[in-house]
């Protein structure tokens, strides 16, 4: 029996006993390659067992995984045989012998062109510049931690399943914190707990986008956010964003099922929408039978006035979807986002949330209402805003330093990062120069994949850096902004 036979040195080994694992494996393989022939017998358990030292039991174990599979058929006082369907196909990586095309749903197909995601995390950089990822000497560990040990030292009566929704008390401590940072009013019900924003833009794509919808969307944009709605088969309309965020007289004569937007810090360059604007939003949205999916992304990030009120709070809100996130003031690791949802749509946001992934996880949730309830979470979010103010201004001063009239800075007056524009700089030098400064040691990142890849216009012919600050000191900026103008200069020479 060749089970047990390997070879070592190109000479035959002597066969060494094996588990029933190791037993399974040998004669699936075989079966499969066709060693056993079609409808062939395979050796008794008492032959095989003998054979290769060990118990019978062992082998019976490996025989009733391979019957439990399908591999092979048993009958009363005679020898397992194989069974004829698996013969010419290879079952061990569950698809078939030779190589075909990948068969996917429509939706699959959609996303199979997006970029995977790629862990840069293996090339250690002095200083990377990269957007949304915080400092880890920022998280409130402490506070955090005591959060989570009362939370999980609670003896519920039983383990079930929850409200889609949320945590109840979350949802409480949210209802207030949303009132108190961002004059939200909603009644309770109005709020899901969701697995991060991006989860929330996932549920909104869902209900409100059939394939050849159209909705319009910000140009620059939050990448993420055309990519979920783009998933759903339906059409971007991309509107021009100007040092005002989305210019809303473009809306004219656009019908669309919902626009997403960042009116309080547009994404990435940093616009602040006016109220006359916002209202021209919120009349098409009525207008047109249409949402407005309104991401309040990093609202807690202003250093020159006070946070701006949202679109949500604004008149009649029945049009409006608010999507708020911790992940910019505790930790993207949590994932825990939240929406505010028209009071007609709670159910059905509340029933898709649950076929999701049923609730989103509870002790987190728990640790969370304890910050907020005891205040925790909003003097961190008050700490926090001061030390990114501090790195907000070491940036800001030593990139007029480097560079001076060469480049231009949006977006510096909120938020997490800044948008550089190099006045110098072709667009055809791009992957050069972010190719240069990471050798140097320094991560930048292009604000061209945030632009419609259909509207080539808007990315004019300069280079146009992303630069997030949020997870590094101020000796981190200053030594990455001195070795990205090395960079410059050698690309330029």
């Amino acid at each position: 029996m060749r089970v047990a036979v390997v070879q070592q040195n190109g000479h035959q080994a002597r066969p060494r006993p094996l588990g029933a694992r190791g037993i399974y494996e040998a004669l699936r393989d075989q079966i499969v390659a066709g060693v056993f022939g079609v409808d062939g017998s395979l050796p008794s358990s008492r032959m095989l067992a003998e054979e290769l030292g060990v118990s019978r039991t062992t082998v019976t174990v490996a025989f009733e995984q391979l019957l439990a599979e399908g591999f092979i058929t048993v009958r009363q006082g005679a020898k397992p045989r194989v069974a004829a369907a698996v013969i010419g196909r290879d079952l061990r990586a569950g698809t078939p012998s030779q190589a075909g095309a990948v068969r996917l749903s429509a939706y699959g197909e959609r996303i199979r062109g997006i970029p995977a995601w790629r862990d840069d995390a293996a090339s250690p950089l002095v200083a990377d510049f990269r957007y949304g990822v915080l400092a880890p000497s920022d998280f409130p560990a402490g506070i955090w931690k005591r959060a989570m040990n009362a939370a999980m030292a609670r003896r519920p009566d039983r383990l079930s399943y929850d409200d889609p929704r949320g945590l109840k008390r979350l949802r409480m401590a949210l209802q207030g914190y949303l009132w108190r940072a961002r004059t939200l009013r909603c009644e309770l019900d109005q709020i899901i707990v969701v697995s991060g924003s991006q989860q929330g833009l996932d549920l909104c794509a869902r209900l409100f986008l059939d394939p050849a919808d159209r909705f319009v969307i910000e140009d620059p944009c939050y990448v993420m956010a055309r990519r979920t709605f783009a998933g759903t088969g339906a059409c971007p309309v991309p509107i021009a964003v100007d040092r005002d965020g989305l210019q809303t007289e473009l809306l004219a004569g656009v019908a669309a099922r919902l626009a997403y937007v960042t009116p309080s810090h547009q994404f990435p360059l940093g616009g602040v929408l006016p109220v006359a604007r916002r209202r021209q939003l919120l009349d098409w949205a009525r207008q047109n039978d249409a949402y407005v999916i309104e991401d309040d992304y990093d609202s807690e990030y202003r250093y020159d006035i006070n946070p701006i009120p949202p679109l949500h709070g604004l008149g009649d809100s029945d049009n409006v979807v608010y999507l708020g996130t911790i992940s910019k003031t505790l930790s993207p690791t949590l994932r825990i986002g939240y929406l505010v949802v028209p009071p007609g749509l709670q159910q059905v946001f509340a029933t898709a949330k649950q076929l999701i992934d049923r609730h989103s996880p509870l002790a987190e949730q728990e640790a969370l209402a304890s910050l907020i309830e005891s205040g925790a979470y909003e003097s961190h979010v008050r700490r926090a805003r001061r030390l990114n103010g501090e790195r907000r201004q070491a940036l800001l001063n030593v990139l007029h330093l480097a560079f001076g009239d060469r480049i231009s800075v949006e977006g510096a007056n909120a938020g997490l990062h800044v948008l550089v524009r190099f006045t110098d700089l072709p667009q055809s030098l791009e992957a050069a120069l972010i190719d240069e400064a990471r050798r140097v040691g320094v991560g930048v990142h292009s604000a061209a994949p945030l632009y419609d890849p259909a509207m080539t216009e808007a990315r004019r012919d300069r280079i146009s850096l992303v630069m997030g600050y949020s997870a590094l000191d101020a000796r981190q900026i200053e030594r990455g902004v001195q070795l990205l103008a090395q960079a410059v200069a050698r690309v330029l020479s």
